[in-house]
């Protein structure tokens, strides 16, 4: 086991765990992100998602280009039941290891997703998280297109 694994290892496991985003409260450290779609959960989010025009099966695999195209990056669970994937991420130079779990979301003219990105050590990110799931998301839509926004009369 490499030197920062270990030592990041005695404050506990670096997976996180699964996330129940129904039951979801924010830390009040300044150390996840959260992006969801608009009125999708009571939880603060930091990014809304939008509602893409395909199926959920086309929006991971859109997505699964997406967590290739990470370093540091590998998938720790997967539940099709409950459409939720869970990933680790490295940071590049002390290794710390972040949580991110991807539920992905039907809809009736397509799909979306709601992520959770969270720090397993330290006060604050930096803004790690926040950043990690813009990049995701623009990452994403070089894949598939959100829906036209409709709008109400």
């Amino acid at each position: 086991m490499p030197v920062f694994e270990r030592l990041w290892s005695l404050f506990g496991p670096p997976d996180l765990g699964p996330v129940d985003f129904d039951a979801l409260e924010r830390r009040s450290t300044p150390n996840d992100a959260l992006a969801c779609p608009r009125g999708f959960r009571k939880a603060r989010s930091d990014l809304t998602t939008p509602e893409f025009a395909v199926d959920v099966a086309t929006l991971q695999a859109a997505m699964a280009k997406v967590i290739a195209s990470e370093p540091r990056t590998f998938l720790v669970d997967r539940n099709d039941a409950t459409l939720t994937e869970r990933y680790m991420q490295r940071s590049e130079v002390l290794k710390f290891p972040d949580t991110i779990v991807v539920r992905y979301i039907e809809k009736p003219d397509g799909a979306s997703l709601a992520m959770y990105s969270r720090s397993q050590l330290g006060y604050s990110d930096l803004g790690a998280n926040l950043s990690r799931l813009r990049r995701w998301l623009n990452k994403l839509e070089q894949y598939v297109a959100p829906a036209a926004v409709k709008l109400d009369d």
